[in-house]
C-alpha cells in the first residue's frame, strides 16, 4: 500500500518534470519563431554538408511545431496536475517531448555533430522518466 508521502512525492515529481519540459521546449520553440531568420541561417550552415541540406525550412517548421506543442502541453499539464491531480495532458507533452528530442538527435547525427547529439541524451532520458512518472 502506498503511503501518503509516496503519493505526494510522485505528485511533486510530476509537477517538476512538467515544468522542466515546459521551460525547455517553450523557450526553444518561441526562439525559433521570434528569430526564425537567424535560426534558419544557422541551421542551413549546420546542415550544408548533410543529406538534409535541402529540407532545412521544412524540418525547422516541423521541429518548431513539435517543441511548442511539447512545451505548451507540459505547461498546461502542470497546471492540471496541481489543480486536478490529472497528469494526462502532461503525459502527452512528455511523449511529444521524446519525439522532438528524437528528431533533434537524428538531425544532429545527420549533420555529424556528435557532441551536440550527445547533449540530447540527458534530455531524452528525462523525457522517458517523465513518461513513466506521468503514465496513469
Amino acid at each position: 500500500m502506498l503511503s501518503l508521502r509516496m503519493i505526494n512525492a510522485n505528485w511533486l515529481l510530476q509537477i517538476l518534470v512538467s515544468i522542466f519540459l515546459a521551460i525547455l521546449f517553450l523557450q526553444s520553440g518561441i526562439d525559433k519563431v521570434a528569430d526564425r531568420r537567424g535560426n534558419l541561417e544557422f541551421l542551413r550552415g549546420h546542415f550544408a554538408k548533410s543529406p538534409l541540406a535541402g529540407m532545412v525550412l521544412l524540418l525547422v517548421t516541423i521541429i518548431t511545431i513539435l517543441e511548442i506543442a511539447a512545451g505548451g502541453l507540459s505547461a498546461i499539464g502542470c497546471v492540471l496536475i496541481i489543480l486536478n491531480r490529472d497528469p494526462t495532458v502532461a503525459f502527452c507533452g512528455a511523449v511529444i517531448s521524446a519525439i522532438a528530442i528524437t528528431a533533434l538527435f537524428f538531425g544532429q547525427r545527420m549533420a555529424k555533430d556528435y557532441a551536440g547529439a550527445a547533449v540530447l541524451v540527458s534530455y531524452f532520458l528525462l523525457a522517458l522518466v517523465a513518461i513513466y512518472l506521468l503514465a496513469r
